[in-house]
C-alpha cells in the first residue's frame, strides 16, 4: 500500500536523526531533513519517505558520499558541521535533563574524515556478483560499497580483495558477516557467519586470498585461517595483542581524547580501578602514574592485558580480575583504598556498579559511555550518593551516525 503525499514542516530532529513534523494525527518522522525545512513526503503511519525539499534549511549541505541516503551507515551528512555538532551535544544535554541533571556539558570533540578503524560488513551473492557493504537504510538489502569517507582508507582500499575473499562462503539467501579492524600493524578480518559450505578447499582459498591481500590475520568463527603477523594495538606504552573479535573503540582519535580526559581527571589518584577494562585502553596510560586494578568479564581480553603488562617496562603494578561486573560489581568494601575509578561499560551501562560506587569512599570517578541515556542514569545514582558532577564531554567518534560517546567526571567532597 502506497502512502499519502503530504507537505510537512520539520520542527526538530529526533534522537535517531530523523526530522519530526507535527500533524493532526501525531508526529511523523522523515529521514534526511532538517529543522525549519518544508518538505514533501510520502507518509504511511508515523513514517515519511522524503520526496522533495521544498524550502531548504541554511544548514543543508551536499553529502560527501555517493552512497548516502541509500546506505544505512550515515544519517546526517546533509547537515552543516556547526549545526551537526550542536545536535550531537543536545543528545547528551537531553539525556541528562531527563534525569533532572543540569550537567556542565562542554563542546563536542569530533574525529575527522577516515577515522573509523573498525567496521562490521555484510556480503551476499547476487546475479551481479558479490555485494559487500552495509545494509541499506531501513532495509535488508546490502549496499555494495565503492567508497566510505568515514572509514580508514586502508579498509576501503581492501574492499575488492574482501569481496574475492568471501566468494566461496557467500550465498544468495543468508549474508556473510565479517568484522574488519585496522590494527597497528595491518588488517584483522574476522568472518563471523559463513552460510556457504566449508571444505578443505574453502580454507585453502581463504588462506591464499588473505595472503594475496596482505592481511595481518583472518579468522573464521574464531579459528585462525591465516596469519602473517600478530595484530596488535598500542595503549600508552603497551603493545597489546588483539584476540579475535576483541572490542576496540571505533576511532583512534576518539579513543585518544577519552584517554586524555580520564588520565587528567585521575592524575592525583594513588590507586585506581579500571572497571570493564577490556584490553587496557585506560589501564596502561593510568599505570604510568599509579597502581591499577583492571577488571572485566572477558577472559580473553584480560589475558591479553596481562601478557602486555608483563612485556611493558616502566609501569606501576597492574593486577587483574576476571569478573562479570553486571552481576557482581566491586563492592564498597573491595573499593576501600582505591581513590580513583574509571568505568566504561557496554551500552546497557553499569547501574549496579554505580550503586556500589555511590556507597564507597572513592574520591574521583570517570564514567565513559556510548549511550547518553544509561550514562545519565548512572550519573543520577552517583549524584544521589554524594558525588558532584564536574563536567561531561561529548565525543563524536561515530561520524554522521546518531550515536555519541561521552565522558563524565565526578568528585566526592
Amino acid at each position: 500500500m502506497m502512502g499519502e503525499l503530504k507537505d510537512l514542516t520539520i520542527t526538530e530532529l529526533g534522537a535517531q536523526g530523523d526530522g519530526v513534523a507535527a500533524t493532526p494525527a501525531g508526529p511523523v518522522y522523515v529521514p534526511y531533513v532538517l529543522p525549519g525545512e518544508r518538505v514533501q513526503a510520502e507518509v504511511k503511519g508515523d513514517r515519511g519517505r522524503l520526496i522533495a525539499v521544498l524550502e531548504p534549511s541554511p544548514a543543508r549541505i551536499a553529502p560527501i558520499c555517493r552512497h548516502y541516503a541509500h546506505c544505512g551507515g550515515c544519517s546526517l551528512q546533509h547537515m552543516e558541521r556547526g549545526a551537526y555538532l550542536a545536535w550531537k551535544r543536545d543528545l547528551v544535554v537531553s539525556a541528562f535533563s531527563a534525569r533532572g541533571i543540569e550537567a556542565p556539558i562542554g563542546y563536542v570533540a569530533s574525529v575527522g574524515i577516515g577515522a573509523r578503524r573498525r567496521v562490521a560488513l555484510s556480503g551476499r551473492r547476487t546475479g551481479r556478483g558479490i555485494m559487500l557493504g552495509f545494509h541499506e537504510a531501513k532495509g535488508h538489502d546490502i549496499v555494495d560499497l565503492h567508497e566510505c569517507p568515514v572509514t580508514a582508507s586502508a579498509i576501503v582500499n581492501a574492499l575488492p580483495n574482501l569481496k574475492r575473499l568471501i566468494e566461496p562462503v557467500a550465498s544468495r539467501r543468508l549474508p556473510v558477516r565479517l568484522t574488519v579492524t585496522l590494527a597497528g600493524n595491518g588488517l584483522d578480518v574476522a568472518i563471523e557467519d559463513a552460510p556457504g559450505k566449508l571444505t578443505p578447499e574453502t580454507h585453502e582459498w581463504l588462506a591464499r586470498v588473505a595472503a594475496q591481500a596482505k592481511l595481518a590475520r583472518l579468522t573464521l568463527g574464531g579459528d585462525t585461517i591465516y596469519q602473517s603477523t600478530i595484530p596488535a594495538v598500542r595503549f600508552g606504552a603497551a603493545n597489546v595483542v588483539l584476540p579475535p573479535r576483541a572490542f576496540l573503540q571505533a576511532a583512534g582519535a576518539g579513543e585518544a581524547e577519552m584517554v586524555r580526559i580520564v588520565t587528567t581527571a585521575l592524575a592525583k589518584s594513588k590507586r585506581i580501578a579500571d572497571l570493564f577494562c577490556g584490553l587496557g585502553t585506560f589501564t596502561f596510560p593510568l599505570a604510568k602514574g599509579a597502581p591499577v586494578l583492571a577488571v572485566d568479564g572477558d577472559r580473553q581480553a584480560v589475558t591479553a592485558l596481562e601478557n602486555a603488562a608483563k612485556r611493558t617496562p616502566g609501569l606501576k603494578p597492574i593486577t587483574t580480575k576476571v569478573r562479570d561486573l553486571f552481576r557482581e560489581p566491586l563492592s564498597p568494601r573491595e573499593l576501600e583504598g582505591i581513590d580513583g575509578v574509571v568505568f566504561d561499560p557496554p551500552r546497557a551501562g553499569a547501574a549496579l556498579q554505580a550503586s556500589a560506587l555511590a556507597k564507597s569512599n572513592v574520591k574521583t570517578v570517570a564514567a565513559v559511555s556510548c549511550n547518553p541515556g544509561t550514562l545519565a542514569r548512572d550519573a543520577r545514582i552517583l549524584i544521589d550518593g554524594g558525588y558532584t558532577l564536574e563536567r561531561v564531554t561529548p565525543i563524536d567518534q561515530f561520524l554522521y551516525a546518531p550515536h555519541v560517546e561521552a565522558v563524565a567526571i565526578f568528585h566526592r567532597s
